[in-house]
């Protein structure tokens, strides 16, 4: 049994697993949600929010205990310090979601976005759907659309080299 065990594995050694992790962060940091497995983000919740704990704290050792775990990335403490730990100033913990999205098709893998909950709203671009035409219609407009169509003309060949014919020599005249 795996009694008060709480690291997560996820089938890697210790030190790719926290260069997933901080990755996973900084990512989450730069684009305020990412697309991952299920167990992936559950890993990264408590360190993401352990970074925003130190971003609300502001002091210079809070800003190089973030430096060190996020592999020394000054873009991603600077937003984190600057944007992120401002937004979340007036809660007391929970500053992530995790949204479950189904299974991936290729490995059937739970996917999940994790998000951060003050982020501001990201809209996913709408698709648009394309009115379905019956049989018949689709006859009639792939019959206008031969009409439409200029005829082609047959192409005209090349006569063949004359590279075919061995030359002949002149011989003593």
């Amino acid at each position: 049994m795996r009694h008060q065990n709480k690291t997560v594995k996820l089938g890697r050694s210790q030190s790719h697993r926290d260069a997933l992790l901080a990755n996973q962060i900084v990512s989450l940091i730069e684009h305020n949600r990412i697309k991952t497995t299920l167990a992936k983000a559950k890993a990264v919740r408590p360190l993401a929010e352990r970074m925003v704990t130190l971003g609300k704290k502001n002091t210079l050792h809070a800003r190089r205990t973030a430096l060190s775990y996020l592999m020394h990335n000054e873009d991603a403490v600077r937003k984190l310090f600057a944007e992120v730990a401002p937004r979340a100033a007036t809660r007391n913990g929970g500053y992530t979601r995790i949204v479950k999205l189904g299974y991936r098709k290729s490995d059937a893998s739970p996917m999940a976005f994790i998000e951060w909950v003050d982020a501001p709203v990201v809209e996913e671009p709408a698709i648009e759907e394309k009115p379905t035409r019956s049989k018949s219609q689709k006859a009639e407009a792939s019959a206008a659309a031969e009409e439409a169509a200029p005829a082609k003309k047959p192409r005209a060949r090349k006569p063949k080299a004359a590279a075919a014919e061995p030359e002949k020599e002149e011989a003593g005249e």
